[in-house]
């Protein structure tokens, strides 16, 4: 995921991208913001990030749910150290995949073609990236986090509640966001989110026991490491040693030396 390693969100303005009362668009402003989210693409992984931005909003201008969009570009934002528009970016992707998954449990069968276009683009993504001849860590990264996506997409075929909750992966990429835009309440609140839609995801628990190292809770930050680790997820031998250097006190939860804000 290209982020720092360390349901809408509630009194949270949404960014002025595009109106509350967004719908589906005609095919051919879809087709134009597919093409700008493809272009934006190209320019992120060529790490002209200002640009690549660019080219997002573009797509968003033209499809305003197009969610993939709206997450890459917090992504982008992320990457400018531009945080607290990297927090709008990715509350708008929120909203935009709970109001696709709504009109899709509705029976909407334009959305529904809407929702097998970005799962296709993203394919195609993946397909692009496995075929270059070099692997990487940060390909193979990408690549993890793109079938992510694909499978949250797939998750709104289904019925019920399930099929409504935000991606896990995007509710870690707004944890990240407000965790360095300093709110460490609201990264806490994200990251438990993200590990309750998928308890898989390493990298949240990782996130959380290092902010639970940062604020004293010793117990707490050891149980989310265990979750890291059980997951894959390869942590960091220094936040491990760390963790484990805590003064026993800090165990019942009262952070040791006082609760950073």
């Amino acid at each position: 995921m290209r982020l720092p390693s360390c349901v809408a969100v509630l009194g949270l303005a949404l960014g002025t991208t595009w109106p509350s009362a967004a719908q589906v668009v005609d095919n051919l402003s879809h087709a134009n913001a597919l093409t700008h989210y493809k272009l934006g693409e190209d320019l992120f992984r060529d790490e002209m990030f200002e640009k690549a931005a660019d080219e997002f909003q573009v797509a968003i201008r033209f499809d305003p749910l197009l969610m993939m969009a709206h997450y890459e570009l917090g992504q982008s934002y992320m990457a400018l150290h531009r945080y607290r528009e990297a927090i709008l970016a990715y509350v708008d992707g929120r909203d935009a995949f709970e109001r696709i998954a709504l009109m899709i449990a509705r029976n909407d069968v334009t959305a529904s073609q809407r929702r097998d276009d970005e799962i296709r683009q993203l394919k195609e993504t993946v397909e692009e990236l496995r075929s270059q001849r070099h692997a990487s860590v940060s390909r193979d990264a990408t690549v993890a986090q793109l079938e992510q996506r694909i499978n949250d997409l797939e998750r709104t075929k289904q019925r019920g509640p399930s099929a409504v909750e935000p991606p896990a992966e995007l509710s870690l990429a707004l944890g990240s966001a407000y965790f360095r835009s300093g709110d460490l309440i609201a990264a806490e609140r994200e990251w438990k989110t993200a590990v309750s839609v998928n308890r898989r995801l390493g990298e949240a628990h990782n996130n959380l026991a290092a902010l639970y190292a940062m604020t004293g809770r010793k117990q707490q930050a050891q149980e989310s490491l265990k979750q890291a680790e059980k997951s894959g997820y390869r942590v960091n031998p220094r936040l491990k040693s760390d963790i484990q250097a805590m003064p026993k006190e800090a165990a019942s939860g009262r952070p040791a030396g006082g609760n950073r804000q």
